[in-house]
Formats: C-alpha cells, sequence, structure tokens
C-alpha cells in the first residue's frame, strides 16, 4: 500500500475528516509533527503523496527575519522537492501558504481582516481541465479560518477557485501540487476547539457558539463537496487516476 507524508504543523490542527478520506481511498498514513520534535525528511523518496496541513503559525518572516516555525525552511524545501518531482501534494491553509512562499509568492496579513467560518468559493474556468477539480462544484462549501492571504500565486501557477475578498483560494502548481486556503479537514469538534478563548473571534465579534453552530450546519456540505476530491486525490497518488478516459470509474459524488 502506498504512503502519504502528512505534515502537521499544529497540534490543533490535524487530518480529521480528511484522513478518513484519504484512507478510503487506499492510502496509508504516516504524520510527522515537527511542533512536537519530530524531524522532517530530507526528501520524498517511498511516499506516494505529501500532505501539508494548517496552523496558528505565519507562512512570512516574523519581525526579526526569523520563520514563522523554526522547521519551515525545511519544508518549503520539501515542498519544492514534490513540485519538481511530481509528487501529489495537498496543502491546506497555512500548508497552501507555504507551498507558495516555496516558489516565490507572496503571504501577508490581509488587508481584508479575517476570515472565518462557513463560506463558498468560485470554481475558475481553469478548473475544467483540472484533474481534481473539474468535479467540484461550482461553488463548493468550504471553512475558513484565517488573517493571513496569499496575495501573490507563484509564477505559472493555475488559480482554481477565488472569492471577492480573497482571489485566491485555490491553486495549483505544476500539474500534481495543489493548494487550498480554506479547510475541508475540520470536523465540529475543532471548530469548537479553535473557538474556544480565540482572540480573533473577539477581536471581529463573533459570537464563539454561532460560529460553532453555523461550521456544523456546513460540515455535510462540506463532505459532499471534498471528500470525491480527496478520493481522486488518493487515486492520483496510487496511480489510478488516469485521464478521460478513467472519469466514470471514480466517485463523483462521494457514495
Amino acid at each position: 500500500m502506498a504512503t502519504a507524508l502528512v505534515i502537521e504543523n499544529d497540534p490543533t490542527d490535524d487530518l480529521r475528516r480528511l484522513g478518513e478520506w484519504l484512507t478510503e481511498g487506499g492510502l496509508e498514513l504516516r504524520v510527522v509533527r515537527p511542533h512536537a520534535g519530530d524531524a522532517l525528511p530530507d526528501d520524498l523518496a517511498g511516499y506516494a503523496a505529501l500532505v501539508v496541513l494548517g496552523g496558528d503559525q505565519q507562512a512570512y518572516p516574523l519581525a526579526d527575519d526569523s520563520p514563522g516555525a523554526p522547521w519551515f525552511p525545511a519544508l518549503e524545501g520539501l515542498l519544492r522537492k514534490a513540485v519538481r518531482h511530481r509528487v501529489p501534494t495537498l496543502a491546506i491553509c497555512l500548508g497552501a501558504q507555504l507551498l507558495a512562499t516555496a516558489h516565490a509568492g507572496r503571504v501577508e496579513r490581509s488587508p481584508s481582516g479575517p476570515e472565518i467560518g462557513p463560506t463558498v468559493v468560485g470554481r475558475r474556468d481553469a478548473a475544467e481541465t483540472d484533474p481534481l477539480f473539474r468535479y467540484v462544484p461550482l461553488m463548493p462549501d468550504v471553512l475558513q479560518w484565517h488573517a493571513d492571504e496569499i496575495t501573490e500565486l507563484p509564477h505559472g501557477a493555475t488559480l482554481l477557485a477565488a472569492s471577492t475578498r480573497y482571489p485566491h483560494q485555490a491553486f495549483r502548481l505544476g500539474d500534481r501540487a495543489w493548494g487550498l486556503q480554506f479547510h475541508i479537514e475540520c470536523d465540529t469538534a475543532m471548530i469548537a476547539e479553535w473557538s474556544r478563548d480565540s482572540a480573533t473571534l473577539a477581536e471581529l465579534g463573533y459570537d464563539p457558539e454561532l460560529v460553532v453552530a453555523a461550521c456544523d450546519r456546513a460540515m455535510a456540505d462540506v463532505e459532499e463537496a471534498w471528500q470525491p476530491f480527496a478520493i481522486r486525490f488518493a487515486a492520483l497518488a496510487l496511480g489510478e487516476l488516469g485521464d478521460d478516459s478513467n472519469r466514470r470509474s471514480l466517485p463523483l459524488l462521494g457514495a
């Protein structure tokens, strides 16, 4: 069985539902937790895919010019190797921002302010020919929890989804690396944990209980859109995702 390397940047943002979907798709998962002292591998030899999760850190340098976390330079190096060697890669929220900065994109504190809670994003025309996004609904439900923004995509990146306030919601680098600014992995318990004593929610004047309830109502819609996406990603990593001739053999509606 093929193994995906999963980088967990923050103990409060683990694989949750995404892990279940990738396992359902046939991948074994090896989780590395650099926040807990785990060492990152030097390369991706032996791995069929790379998954990079989110976190509370920032993808751009701190005020003293140090990285947002000590392992970020090495992680950006892994992301560059993944794109160069065409290792299927899925990067979420902070992970997507690191995928961008690793390839000379720009991430900054968003002038639009934090984006939190259930929203929809709009699929772009380029998604029609994308091996994963072409089956995503035109306006899929997502969960948002970020204050930083990818303000410039890397040169050559393909924009796949956008929204009015945050134009770079999803993109692809090369033909096998995807960055999602939004979250698809969360369950309600994770959102509840993030909402507890959240300075960002207090800053926005949001009631934490209402945020959790709104996200909970969106969970089924998020799963309907993104469980098939995750299974298609697993199929790509396993070498089972062919061209148009294989479209009918893979799940379209999450059944």
